[in-house]
């Protein structure tokens, strides 16, 4: 059933026509559908047992210019935040929106306070990033047929919220493979989070590469981050100080990455001579690096604007071709990676 559950086959219903068919005005109907409280409970039953049965079709509507795509982050902080708002606000130009960005301090999600506020001026739609929200958030925003769309979600997002991500897998697969034609066989990867479906993803792709390879993987080259440069800087202390170092290192983000050149500059390391390093997302500013960064780009801008044209849709009352966009990755090779030393 379109909106609500499993039609039985025929052309669903609108409001009105259930309310004609309910013998209710469509009020009463609107009442029933978005979850209010003031109806009788055999009138909800009754209504309800039609919906059930017939299935029912909210009506195309235009995108009132005056609203807003609301952006939610788990946090503000860095240059991968700023590549989403400018891809958001790409396409809310388009269709005359206004972006309006908050932020979880940290936490993937929302407490009650924020949905209510989100609940209280109703925008367009709803795009949370790398974080996610339950199952009552959830329904309560559909209750009020505010889109929500899924931006590198942190879990699986089933089948039953729209979402935008990029080839996580891949792009780890890509990039170890990159150091293992090099010659690399001590090669380290510094993790994001295990919570995070991309982190957890990217690592199982530096793993197939390992294992294509028939390169054993080693679990004390394996370091777990939370994508902040600091765990680049103290991951790679402590990657170093092995007795057989890693050669190279991999990197879930552009930002760890720059924790290894910090680290190898204060161990008196020359990145790639010493010590190759691959990072992860492309950021603008990485391909200043010195040397300039060897990185899996993925295109956050992009995936970005797709998130925000799957939520203008569906704000329209438009069925998505698919509920699940994922865009490729692409090794990006620049300064930082060489064949390993001989010794």
């Amino acid at each position: 059933m379109t909106a609500t559950g499993e039609s039985s086959g025929a052309q669903p219903l609108t409001l009105a026509e259930l309310a004609q068919l309910a013998g209710v005005s469509a009020a009463t109907v609107s009442k029933v559908v978005n979850g209010r409280s003031a109806v009788a409970p055999e009138t909800r039953a009754l209504v309800e047992g039609l919906i059930r049965e017939h299935g029912y079709r909210r009506q195309r509507r235009r995108v009132d210019p005056a609203a807003a795509v609301e952006l939610v982050f788990h946090e503000l902080a860095g240059e991968y935040p700023t590549e989403i708002i400018r891809g958001v606000g790409q396409v809310a130009r388009e269709h005359q929106l206004a972006v309006s960005v908050s932020e979880l301090q940290g936490s993937h999600v929302p407490e009650s306070g924020w949905l209510e506020g989100v609940l209280s001026h109703r925008p367009t739609g709803v795009i949370a990033v790398f974080s996610g929200l339950t199952d009552l958030q959830r329904e309560r925003l559909a209750r009020r047929e505010i889109p929500l769309v899924l931006l590198d979600p942190t879990g699986d997002p089933g089948h039953r919220v729209p979402s935008v991500g990029a080839g996580n897998w891949t792009g780890g697969l890509s990039a170890t493979r990159h150091l293992l034609e090099l010659g690399h066989r001590r090669i380290a990867v510094i993790t994001g989070p295990d919570h995070a479906l991309s982190s957890r993803a990217r690592l199982d792709g530096y793993r197939a590469a390992l294992d294509t390879e028939r390169v054993p993987v080693d679990p004390e080259l394996i370091c777990r981050g939370d994508f902040q440069i600091e765990d680049g800087v103290a991951c790679t202390h402590r990657l170093l100080r092995l007795p057989d170092p890693p050669t190279a290192i991999f990197t879930c983000n552009d930002g760890e990455a720059l924790g290894v050149y910090r680290a190898a500059h204060e161990l008196g390391l020359r990145i790639p001579d010493d010590l190759s390093v691959v990072g992860f997302d492309d950021l603008p500013s990485i391909r200043w690096a010195v040397p300039p960064l060897t990185t899996i780009r993925q295109p956050l801008a992009e995936m970005a604007m797709a998130a925000a044209r799957m939520v203008v849709a569906l704000a329209q009352g438009t069925t998505l071709p698919q509920h699940r966009v994922e865009f490729a990755t692409e090794l990006i090779v620049r300064g930082s990676t060489a064949p390993p030393k001989p010794w």
